[in-house]
């Protein structure tokens, strides 16, 4: 993927691909990797690519920035617009989302009605409290193909997956975009970019990401094609910015965020008098350059005259406020936004983020987070978690910490680093945290729901007693963002002042890792990025019965007859009428995978939140 171009829109793609002839359809694997190195020459608003002496691609993105026509995407050749240049081009820029959040400027309290984003027929029964009527024919039928391409992807896993498998995924996304089936089109969507990722080798490819996504996506195309009626599989579209009134916001911290498509910049967590959290992000093509110097870039929000790091330790008073559904501050031409002094992180809403339990704010993120529901889930992954700490020990890249507990001891967890990009300060600040045992802290992160009792920090602070805690500059206004600000030696206390860590005789256990499971996750793995063939190599070389009973063993019976079940599936042969053997419809394959997959995640999902609870013998 080639991050100067443009996003491009699904439909855009999977037509060029369609317009080819089988002959070319070989070569446009190979000819993307080529024009994804390719130079691309910006003009204004233009991008030209040199694909040879006679064939030149002229991308014309629209207002939205992205290529959502096929007349925007035009090459010189004679084979135009059947060519390969062009398609080529097309599949070595980014996937365009469907939908872009649009602000809508409010000028008047009287147009907010008006403008107020409208539901669809779904969303309509669940807000009235009436049962959905479940989907229509044509959501069915969308579904149905959405759930086809999926199992013809899985099948052919990562290395089969190439342009021509992505682009009917993406016709079938577009398809299911036109019947109003925003969730399972929006992890079609996903999967696509994850397969890219992963084909292109990028540093920022996760399977983990891939598996979760190609999950998402058969387990509500798959039920919409049943005809499951609950409302939350259809999702929602991606809505505008809606009339958010007066606001006052205290800044909490900044993110960087460098992104695996190539995209850099900065977030900024803020909180409201009434304890809701929201965020001002300035995240454009760049990469981790970028994402460095919005630091101190100025905040897009009413007259622009505070910069990110100013705002992540003061605040905003806004007037005409407009507010995405995920919580993000708009700027719209009616916003206006005058600076006010901060607060620091020991009194008003902010002192409010350290008085709860931590497990019993990390227990109700787990539930979030597994929720039906995608946009409620979305909308509490954002939120932040505050604890006070001490620093018990250290291990590689992780910090345990044990949670400072007015009634006695608290809860032994491990803090891992928000990013491990070099070009970024958590490593370093991690570094200085881990040689200084018995540090006390106050730490703001976000919980980490795939690993055992973990947070990512995103800022530290002192506690306010002054014992035994970081010694700040006055300018960083009690916090230290851990992406920007470097911590140096001046900032901790004397050796001899810290306390002697006592109580940690070992590291503490991770049963997710040291759980049997990891022979179930690794089939689930290994079926998506080899394909059917690598997970039926268990069935093949005998392993699958050892597999199975050590998970028998454990006590995961289901897991063990899921893990046998798929690697059966996946070894199943055929014939046609002349006898020769051939795969087995791909349906039933998916169906086996989706089986396994769905089991993993609960199981794991009910190990991290087992060791939230203060009663769990794990950190």
């Amino acid at each position: 993927m080639n991050a100067e171009l443009p996003p491009v829109a699904p439909e855009v793609v999977a037509a060029a691909v369609e317009q080819l002839t089988s002959r070319l359809r070989k070569k446009l694997d190979a000819t993307i990797e080529t024009y994804a190195t390719l130079p691309v020459t910006v003009d204004g608003g233009v991008r030209r690519v040199r694909c040879g002496e006679d064939a030149e691609v002229t991308l014309t993105p629209g207002p939205s920035g992205a290529v959502t026509d096929a007349g925007q995407a035009e090459c010189s050749c004679l084979l135009a617009p059947r060519c390969l240049h062009r398609t080529a081009v097309l599949g070595a820029a980014p996937v365009a989302d469907a939908d872009t959040a649009v602000e809508t400027p409010v000028s008047s309290s009287k147009s907010a009605p008006d403008e107020a984003p409208q539901l669809t027929t779904s969303q309509q029964d669940t807000d009235s409290g009436q049962p959905s009527a479940g989907p229509t024919p044509a959501q069915v039928a969308a579904a149905a193909g959405l759930w086809g391409a999926a199992a013809a992807l899985l099948a052919a896993g990562v290395p089969g997956a190439g342009a021509v498998p992505q682009a009917e995924l993406l016709r079938a996304a577009h398809t299911a975009r036109l019947a109003g089936l925003h969730r399972p089109e929006a992890a079609a969507l996903r999967v696509v970019r994850a397969v890219r990722a992963a084909r292109a080798r990028h540093d920022g490819h996760r399977l983990a990401d891939l598996v979760a996504a190609l999950r998402e996506l058969l387990l509500t195309s798959g039920l919409l094609a049943a005809s499951d009626p609950d409302p939350a599989l259809v999702g929602t579209a991606r809505r505008g910015y809606r009339p958010g009134g007066g606001l006052r916001v205290h800044g909490v911290c900044r993110e960087p965020v460098i992104s695996a498509t190539g995209y850099g910049g900065v977030v900024t967590h803020v909180l409201s008098d009434d304890g809701r959290w929201f965020s001002v992000a300035d995240v454009k093509p760049g990469g981790a350059s970028r994402a460095r110097g919005a630091a101190t870039a100025t905040v897009a929000l009413g007259s622009g005259s505070v910069d990110h790091a100013q705002l992540s330790r003061g605040g905003l008073l806004i007037s005409g406020a407009t507010l995405s559904p995920d919580g993000r501050l708009g700027a719209g031409k009616g916003v206006r936004a005058t600076p006010v002094p901060g607060l620091s992180w020991t009194s008003g809403p902010l002192a409010g983020l350290f008085s709860r339990p931590l497990a019993e704010a990390a227990v109700a993120r787990v539930a979030v987070g597994a929720a039906s529901d995608p946009e409620r889930s979305g909308q509490g992954a954002e939120e932040l978690i505050g604890c006070d700490v001490m620093v018990v020990g250290a291990n590689e890249d992780h910090l345990f910490v044990r949670e400072l507990a007015a009634d006695g001891e608290g809860l032994l967890f491990r803090l891992v680093p928000a990013s491990s990009h070099p070009g970024l300060a958590h490593a370093a600040n991690f570094r200085r945290l881990a040689a200084r045992p018995g540090l006390r802290l106050r730490v703001v992160g976000r919980l980490d729901p795939d690993r055992a009792a973990t947070l990512r920090p995103l800022a530290v602070g002192p506690l306010p007693d002054g014992a035994a805690t970081l010694r700040l500059p006055a300018e960083w206004a009690g916090h230290a963002d851990l992406g920007y600000d470097r911590l140096e030696g001046a900032h901790f206390p004397p050796a001899e002042e810290l306390p002697a860590v006592t109580g940690v005789s070992a590291l503490p256990p991770d049963p997710v890792a040291e759980a049997p499971l990891w022979r179930l996750r690794r089939l689930v793995e290994v079926a998506v990025s080899g394909g059917r063939r690598a997970a039926a190599e268990p069935a093949r070389n005998g392993d699958r019965a050892a597999g199975a009973a050590a998970l028998r063993r454990s006590g995961f019976r289901t897991a063990a007859d899921l893990a046998e079940a798929l690697a059966a599936e996946a070894d199943r042969q055929s014939r046609d009428v002349f006898g020769r053997t051939q795969q087995a419809d791909p349906d039933g394959y998916a169906r086996a995978w989706l089986a396994a997959a769905v089991c993993l995640s609960g199981t794991e999902r009910a190990l991290v939140e087992a060791t939230w609870r203060p009663s769990a013998v794990v950190g």
